[in-house]
């Protein structure tokens, strides 16, 4: 060990010993007793103390002005071979990245600041001079990376701060790059720290994680083929045993230790073989998960180009098949009225015959419906410049099933706002729309959603203009068997005079209807009558939104026509200024109305609580609903509490209600936890055995409100609950396409087959590659590659524009003939891939002169597109297009679309209105647009960019919105790149790929930051956003979204796998695996296509059979960047920014409705407000 004296020196230069397979290398480090090391000699420290980040590349342990100069504080350092020593440090880096297949070091380097003290503190006996902090850095390299171990004591540091000008500075911890040499200038680099301002996060050095044990810090730092930029550890959790127990061994010593190491000569490190690289003392014990947040949380590089970043190939990542989503462990979230059955990618609840919903809510056929809530909000009226407020305001609603017909009160309206309100029947006429008389081949809205949903409508009237907005959320079918809703209003109505009277016109309003989402809009007339006979008409312009949770797997099940009229007729408003109510009733059948049959038209004369079969012409028969008894034309309630005095066991009070019970327990007793429906289980017909069900360990025997009991089948059975026989599984491919599939009985086991790993639902191949050449890795080297080597690359850079990657063959050989492209040279290499020489072929190296960028149409054998739908990727310079005749690509007709000589597109993005192609460029770094058709290159956003990698486009609102990876940002902008915002500047390392979903104003993207990838959600205007995947996900580089089908899927390099998701439901499918390092993604119809980095080809994958189709392999072979699709026609959607949405500005569509926001630099006439 070496002990660096204060007096003598700050700092000491060392020469470190790094083996890199037969080449030993050299590398120089100063250790400086203020805690930290450089890799250049140090400036003096009034350049760096409080001034942080400094102009030198450093580690900082624990930066601050420290001392050493009373002979108590002491600098060790030493490199360090020993076995037990490479074994200790292996382990930390083991826990600390648990999923890479990291090799022990083949030495280490460990320096120890002991018993720091304070600068200025020595000596003055006020106490703080006893005050000491001892802590350690460890070095550790392979061939494959390099780490850095921090060490903090288990005590807990001693003091936090040192006074440095005479203010108190907290100490710091970071890895700080320094002054960064661009071609024009020089700019300071990244400053990666592991604390922040706060005291806390020191403190928290030696009470919180990143590698699984406490005061252990762990950092991946090297560059390679496999690893690139700083990574901090993986493992915050630490084990509970620790709480109880304390290992006794670490690699840090306490605070009061004596250090008795010998000094060797200065200028010579030795080894030192009887001491142990990591001192012993008691380990800390393991405390909670949450680890110390770095700020920034990630390194960025310096030069806008994109990274390599491989993941391990032996690396074996098995995504969890999603079976708890079966009906075994869902089967309460259906309705007492419904069946669940499970489908291969998860489970649906189905009502059963008599009943009517999505599964979750089901009701009767024929029976009356009731629905209650509150009103809240603030309306204006007229010109007032007072709000009417309205708070908890009761709303009640009933509606006859079986003629459609709906009625609504609100109580305690003020007289001031009630006769404003008499025009908005549909305020409480969903109902009407949820329980609408069904014309032949159409559902009401029960049946199609249930009854959770939400309701966004606004309210134009004219000609004043006043603006009206209602939000509804229905929250289901509650315990008395009613709908819930809760309103809340806002905006202003145009005055009404008290005693006027209002006729609303009937009227027709066409319903479009998409996997979860249904639109409408209407032009509704009425006409107002003064108390003294005065008569006008007035129209309104109405748009709603309509959001709900639908059932994806059952693909067979029927589904409503995409558009679907509801008429509305018969309608009446009134508000009873006396008992302070307004009211409003209505007939509503949905559907086109041709049929004559009474069942249709409502006149049928069927009892309220009866359900109408229509019959042969004008035929029909009337049927009570469940729960009743008679004849049909007059049915009355089944007091089921009288029938059977037992229903609900001896322990429990039974209580009739109309078509149902309830049962409630006496004080002291409780239903079973097992109790999913109402009844009790210990005195019921399952338990007594007197009904018909199947055998218990095949049929379920449950109550239900409108008889005494159904039987249904348990999952793994079909049939009708009486008779229950077993589902052969094994049928219906639920295992992984490389598993065997074995049947039993109610269930399946899977297993991978021999040469396989996995669980059976996964299932990948077991490794076998062979070791890679010389070749292969100075290649993937190349390509991953930035400046620096050994421990102190830890800065990630960017691959340069130009760069040379070697070329090698199928086998791993040096071709024969390389070649650099960037300088127009070739030459002959032996089989070591040294140059031979005078082969070299080509011109001189040239300092190299951009030209200015050439339009679509550069060259005669270069046209525009021809109609129909095409792939666009890009590829180093250009962009290609390839025709797809169906889902198939026409490889044959594959010709260049633009010309970007020496620019790196990253991004293509499609606007179908105008047919213009977007791209992003990071070598400029620009936006630039070009039409389909041919023309000139227009650049859209030339400033303020630094790396932007992702781009996507809202056809409907017109809107850009792109990825900015080194600025750590996501934007927005009109698409001529005008009105520019920031969205997102936060929680964002690596953000690259973005798509839109116009119809719902939903934005999404992927963050490959390798501490922690995930894929977010908002609203485009910012609000709601939410992580929508963060768990098995390695380098999530291309994302897309299918409007068709609602779902988002996804390429991973690191995972090596194509998924897709359900965002509404969040339910997740693989599509392939086993691919190799895919980079954009693009949907189009059944197919994904995506680029592949290390296949150099655009793949087709079929989503439905989950298999890949065919590739494409450029005339040209080097890396493909972005991919999309020209489609012929715009996807129908609709979102209410499609005319700007009388926004000043930008207007942003969410969910439900839009935002005005302003741009960044706006001027002062802009205006932000939320419809």
């Amino acid at each position: 060990s070496v002990n660096l004296n204060h007096k003598v020196w700050k700092q000491k230069k060392v020469l470190l010993d790094v083996k890199a397979e037969t080449l030993k290398c050299f590398f120089g480090v100063f250790i400086n007793t203020n805690g930290f090391v450089a890799v250049v000699e140090p400036p003096g420290e009034r350049e760096y103390l409080g001034k942080m980040p400094a102009g030198f590349r450093m580690i900082a342990a624990l930066l601050g002005d420290l001392d050493n100069s009373d002979g108590r504080g002491k600098v060790f350092f030493r490199q360090e071979s020993s076995p037990d020593v490479l074994r200790r440090a292996h382990e930390h880096i083991k826990k600390a990245f648990p999923r890479d297949d990291s090799v022990e070091p083949p030495s280490v380097l460990i320096i120890t600041w002991a018993n720091m003290a304070a600068q200025g503190t020595s000596g003055r006996g006020d106490g703080l001079d006893a005050k000491r902090n001892t802590f350690q850095l460890v070095l550790a390299s392979t061939d494959l990376s390099s780490y850095a171990i921090l060490l903090y004591p288990r005590g807990g540091l001693q003091f936090l701060s040192t006074s440095v000008d005479g203010e108190s500075k907290l100490l710091e911890a970071g890895f700080n790059e320094g002054l960064v040499k661009g071609w024009f200038r020089t700019t300071q680099g990244t400053y990666f720290r592991i604390t922040t301002d706060e005291e806390t996060s020191i403190k928290e050095l030696t009470e919180k994680t990143n590698s699984g044990q406490r005061g252990v810090w762990v950092y991946e730092i090297g560059t390679s083929w496999l690893f690139a930029g700083i990574t901090p550890g993986m493992v915050s959790s630490l084990p509970e045993e620790e709480s109880t127990t304390e290992p006794p061994v670490t690699m840090l010593p306490t605070q009061t230790e004596d250090y008795q190491y010998t000094v060797p000569e200065l200028t010579e490190p030795r080894y030192s073989p009887v001491q142990p690289s990591y001192p012993d003392s008691v380990q800390p014990r393991y405390t909670n998960p949450d680890p110390v947040q770095p700020v920034p949380p990630y390194s960025q590089p310096q030069h806008p180009q994109i990274v390599v970043v491989d993941e391990d190939e032996d690396l074996n990542v098995n995504v969890f098949a999603y079976n708890l989503e079966t009906c075994a462990h869902n089967r309460h979230k259906c309705s007492a009225f419904a069946d669940c059955r499970d489908y291969s990618n998860g489970y649906c609840c189905h009502c059963r015959p008599g009943f009517y919903g999505n599964g979750k809510d089901c009701v009767a056929e024929g029976k009356p419906q009731r629905m209650n809530g509150k009103v809240n909000g603030r309306v204006f009226v007229g010109n007032s410049p007072s709000p009417i407020e309205l708070s908890n305001n009761d709303l009640h609603s009933y509606v006859v099933a079986n003629d459609g017909r709906a009625y609504v009160a609100i109580s305690n309206i003020p007289n001031s706002v009630g006769p404003s309100l008499q025009p908005l029947s549909s305020l409480g006429g969903v109902i009407g729309w949820a329980f609408a008389l069904e014309q032949p081949g159409y559902q009401n809205g029960f049946s199609l959603i249930g009854g959770v949903f939400s309701r966004q409508a606004e309210v134009i009237f004219q000609p004043g203009n006043e603006r009206l907005s209602i939000k509804q959320e229905f929250k289901g079918i509650d315990e008395h068997d009613h709908l819930v809703v809760s309103t809340e209003l806002d905006g202003r109505l145009p005055a009404i005079p008290l005693g006027s009277s209002v006729q609303i016109n009937p009227y027709k309003e066409i319903y479009q209807y998409d996997r979860n989402l249904i639109t409408s809009s209407s032009n509704r007339d009425y006409t107002i009558t003064s108390p003294d006979g005065t008569v006008q008409t007035r129209s309104y312009q109405w748009r709603q939104t309509i959001t709900f949770q639908s059932c994806p797997h059952n693909e067979a099940t029927g589904v409503a026509p995409s558009t679907q009229q509801l008429s509305v007729d018969q309608i009446f408003v009134m508000f009873d200024a006396d008992n302070h109510l307004i009211r409003y009733a209505m007939s509503n059948k949905i559907g086109i109305l041709p049929e004559q049959n009474p069942c249709f038209t409502g006149r049928h004369g069927c009892d309220i609580n009866a359900m109408c079969r229509p019959g042969e012409g004008l035929q029909f028969t009337c049927e009570c609903a469940a729960g009743f008894t008679g004849d049909g034309r007059y049915c009355h309630d089944i007091d089921e509490c009288r029938e059977n005095p037992r229903v609900c066991g001896s322990n429990a009070v039974c209580t009739n209600l109309p078509g149902t019970f309830r049962c409630e327990c006496l004080n002291g007793f409780v239903f079973p936890m097992s109790t999913l429906i109402r009844g009790h289980d210990d005195h019921d017909h399952p338990h007594r055995g007197s009904h018909d069900c199947d055998a218990p360990e095949r049929a379920l025997c449950s109550y239900t409100g409108g008889s005494a009991y159904v039987c249904s089948c348990l999952p793994g059975y079909e049939g009708d609950g009486r008779v229950c026989r077993d589902i052969d599984e094994c049928q219906q491919d639920r295992c992984h396409r490389d598993a065997f599939c074995s049947n039993t009985q109610g269930s399946y086991t899977c297993q991978c087959r021999p040469g396989f790993n996995g669980d059976g639902f996964q299932c990948s191949p077991s490794s076998s590659e062979r070791e890679k050449t010389q070749c292969e890795r100075q290649r993937e080297s190349a390509q991953a590659s930035g400046s620096g080597s050994g421990f102190f690359s830890f800065f990630r850079p960017r691959p340069a524009v130009g760069q040379y990657v070697p070329q090698c063959d199928e086998h791993g050989a040096y071709e024969p003939t390389q070649c650099h492209a960037s300088i127009g040279q070739c030459w002959c290499v032996d089989a070591n891939g040294q140059e031979i020489p005078n082969t070299r072929t080509g011109s001189g190296i040239n300092q190299v002169v951009t030209p200015p960028p050439v339009g679509p149409t550069p060259r005669p054998d270069v046209h525009p597109v021809t109609p129909g739908t095409h792939l666009l990727f890009a590829q180093s310079g250009k962009i290609e297009h390839v025709p797809l005749d169906g889902y198939k690509m026409k490889k044959e007709e594959a010709k260049p679309l633009l010309h970007i000589p020496d620019r790196v597109v990253i991004a293509v993005a499609y606007d179908c209105v105008e047919k213009m192609v977007y791209w992003t460029d990071i070598t400029g770094p620009a936006i630039s647009k070009a039409s389909l058709s041919g023309g000139d290159i227009i650049p859209v956003v030339t400033k303020e960019l630094q790396s932007p990698e992702g781009i996507a486009i809202d056809h409907v609102s017109r809107l850009l919105f792109w990825t900015d990876s080194m600025r750590d940002t996501i934007e927005v902008s009109k698409l001529d790149g005008s009105q520019r915002r920031v969205l997102f500047d936060t929680d964002l390392v690596n953000p690259r790929p973005i798509v839109t979903n116009p119809a719902y104003g939903r934005l999404f993207w992927a963050d490959w930051n390798r501490d922690g990838p995930k894929i977010e959600m908002s609203n485009m205007d910012g609000t709601e956003r939410t992580v929508l995947v963060k768990d098995d996900l390695g380098l999530p580089n291309g994302l897309t979204f299918d409007p068709d089908n609602q779902q988002l899927c996804w390429a991973d390099a690191g995972t090596r796998k194509v998924e897709c998701m359900d965002p509404h439901r969040q339910l997740r499918r693989q599509i392939v695996d086993g691919i190799q390092y895919p980079f954009s993604l693009v949907s189009f119809g059944k197919n994904l296509y995506y680029t592949d980095w290390r296949r150099e080809a655009v793949v087709a994958v079929d989503r439905l059979s989950e298999k890949e189709m065919e590739e494409f392999l450029p005339q040209k072979r080097s890396r493909l960047y972005g991919i999309t699709t020209t489609p012929s026609q715009c996807p129908q959607a609709y979102n209410y920014c499609s005319n700007n949405g009388g926004c000043s500005h930008l207007c942003l569509p969410r969910l439900g409705g839009f935002t005005c926001r302003c741009p960044d630099a706006a001027d002062g006439r802009c205006e932000e407000r939320n419809l």
